[in-house]
């Protein structure tokens, strides 16, 4: 289960963020390859220092990061009007 209370499904394109509400959508860049993907937070976490994200596998394979695992990504937070909110 997630922190949302939804049953986890690896192939939903779902990530978990420590403080972002619930249902927020987001926009991640892989800026080594410029593939990208939308995502909606559905869990908490990660609970591993330096780490922002955690990406289902999905989302991670959309991204072509899995044989990687850890990588550096570009965010953008779908804000209450639709427009783009950056993340540092």
């Amino acid at each position: 289960m997630t922190a949302n209370g939804e049953r986890y499904d690896m192939y939903a394109m779902t990530a978990a963020h420590k403080t972002l509400p619930f249902g927020s959508r987001l926009k991640v860049v892989n800026p080594q390859n410029g593939k990208s993907v939308l995502v909606r937070i559905n869990d908490r976490g990660p609970y591993i220092p330096g780490r922002i994200l955690d990406l289902s596998f999905a989302a991670a394979s959309r991204l072509g990061m899995i044989h990687q695992g850890v990588t550096v990504l570009e965010m953008r937070v779908f804000g209450p009007k639709k427009e783009f909110v950056a993340l540092k």
